[in-house]
């Protein structure tokens, strides 16, 4: 490998693009990051503007997409507000705006992208953010949003192809060959490009592949002849990958017939976070499903009512759909409830808002399963922190098989609780945490992340297991990494021509 550059120096980028959303985007940068950090670079991932309720928390409390956390994990390194300069999170018909990791406000896209919307000019945001960390590392990986040919968007781009031109970034366009239509969807968002962006497209990528490539062709050699542009690459279809997803429209549940353990999500309209789930969804003999009506519910071991970006017109939802009925039902007869952050808010008598913070709604009686009250309050007292700490001794239920387990995650969120908790449920550096019934059937937490880490994880299923009499077999390995596996399979599928791609041709020579 030649000299590393000094950290004055520019960095190259490598940016992915796609035909459109969920094409892929993400997971393909993920996996980039994972394999060149491999061969010894040092990578970092970036995406300008990002719209999700999947959050994380930087070391420096500020908040950025759960992709980038996750990209940059997979990098190997740590994640900073500048992998994501700007992120919005919709929380009913408006936005909440984040900046550098700081919430500056809500709008509505028509407020936001008007003549005083907050977004103004955010452009010098986001060149500073990308700049910074090509001035520190060898090569940055950007990932686009939507796709480059939205022609009714190309004035007000900040996250595709004016990202590519300020960097002279060597592009990549992605389609998702399971859809079908992936070669014209290809060709129609290169024709779509203006000559100078075109310019920079060094290769396409199909992606969810199913079946024997050989069978595409020629369509492969047909669309290089039209454009010039090489097909670099055939992904296959991976199943199970564990990796965050960006918006709840990517949610899938997979069949587990010989499930020993079952959890039910409820699906509120909000879903925020959801992501934490995925390493639940991926343990053997354990079938999460996400529910949005009282049948739907029917008896698992165990219920989840995760967060919101609207905590209130979320928990009018419940009531209006008879889910709350059915929780308090379940509750009686001995099913446990976990509420995590504007779930774990819901489980009280009443939430309130009076500064209209999340929503119109100033006020709503909560499901009464907790004897706490909760009142959302600004942006400017969100609590945004990364910690760890134990499940208190005492617990009972289920939580009794956790106690003093080490947990660590995340806070993200601005209510403040109060009221006549029965116990705190965890002990954080901070003081207690969250709240659970004297029998355990009832608990929250505001810590977002918990069974994301192998212990808790283990301990939760090992308990519910054995509430049926049953044991819970095989578990996933303490030290799991979907990263590893993915890094692997673009290895043997991506034939990445460094000739063709200046990028990786300046960083691996």
């Amino acid at each position: 490998m030649s000299a590393r550059p000094p950290l004055t120096a520019r960095a190259p980028v490598l940016m992915v693009q796609g035909t459109a959303s969920s094409v892929g985007k993400s997971t393909l940068v993920a996996g980039l990051c994972r394999w060149l950090a491999q061969r010894g670079l040092r990578v970092a991932p970036f995406k300008a503007q990002n719209m999700s309720n999947n959050a994380a928390v930087c070391a420096d409390g500020g908040e950025i997409g759960r992709a980038q956390f996750a990209q940059a994990v997979a990098a190997g390194i740590e994640p900073t507000v500048d992998m994501n300069p700007i992120l919005l999170k919709p929380q009913g018909r408006t936005s909440q705006v984040i900046v550098r990791g700081r919430a500056q406000g809500a709008q509505t896209a028509a407020e936001y992208f008007g003549p005083s919307g907050l977004r103004g000019d955010l452009w010098p945001t986001v060149a500073e953010a990308l700049d910074r960390l090509r001035s520190t590392y060898d090569l940055v990986i950007a990932e686009g949003a939507g796709s480059p040919a939205e022609i009714n968007l190309r004035d007000r781009d900040l996250v595709n192809m004016r990202v590519a031109l300020h960097a002279a970034a060597d592009v990549f366009i992605v389609s998702d060959i399971d859809r079908g239509g992936a070669f014209a969807a290809l060709l129609g968002t290169w024709e779509w490009l203006a000559p100078d962006e075109r310019a920079l497209v060094r290769g396409f990528i199909l992606n969810k592949f199913r079946g024997d490539p050989t069978l595409l062709a020629p369509a492969p050699a047909v669309l290089e002849q039209r454009t010039g542009v090489p097909v670099i690459g055939v992904v296959p279809y991976l199943d199970n990958l564990v990796l965050p997803e960006e918006d709840a429209a990517s949610l899938t549940q997979r069949s587990v017939p010989d499930a020993r353990v079952e959890i039910a999500v409820v699906r509120l309209p909000h879903l925020a976070n959801f992501d934490e789930f995925g390493l639940l969804a991926a343990e053997p003999g354990v079938s999460i499903r996400y529910v949005s009506a009282p049948e739907a519910l029917r008896a698992p071991d165990l219920v989840i009512v995760p967060g919101t970006k609207a905590t209130i017109p979320d928990l009018l939802w419940l009531h209006d759909r008879g889910l709350t009925g059915r929780l308090r039902w379940l509750v009686t007869h001995g099913t446990p409830v976990l509420g995590i952050c504007g779930g774990y808010q819901m489980l009280g008598q009443v939430v309130r808002d009076p500064r209209h913070v999340e929503s119109e709604h100033a006020s709503a009686v909560g499901l009464g399963l907790l004897s706490i009250e909760t009142e959302l309050a600004g942006a400017d007292s969100k609590r945004l922190a990364r910690t760890r700490g134990v499940v208190r001794p005492n617990a009972a239920g289920i939580w009794a098989g956790l106690s003093g387990v080490e947990v660590e995650g995340y806070e993200i969120h601005v209510g403040r609780t109060w009221g006549q908790m029965p116990d705190a449920l965890l002990d954080l550096p901070t003081g207690p945490d969250g709240s659970v019934t004297p029998d355990g059937l009832v608990a929250g937490t505001y810590l977002h992340g918990i069974f994301e880490h192998a212990a808790a994880r283990h301990a939760l299923l090992r308990s519910l297991a054995s509430r049926r009499g049953l044991c819970l077999g095989p578990v996933l390995p303490a030290q799991l990494d979907p990263y590893a596996d993915l890094a692997r399979v673009l290895a043997d599928t991506v034939r990445l021509d460094t000739t063709r791609v200046p990028a990786l041709l300046k960083t691996l020579a």
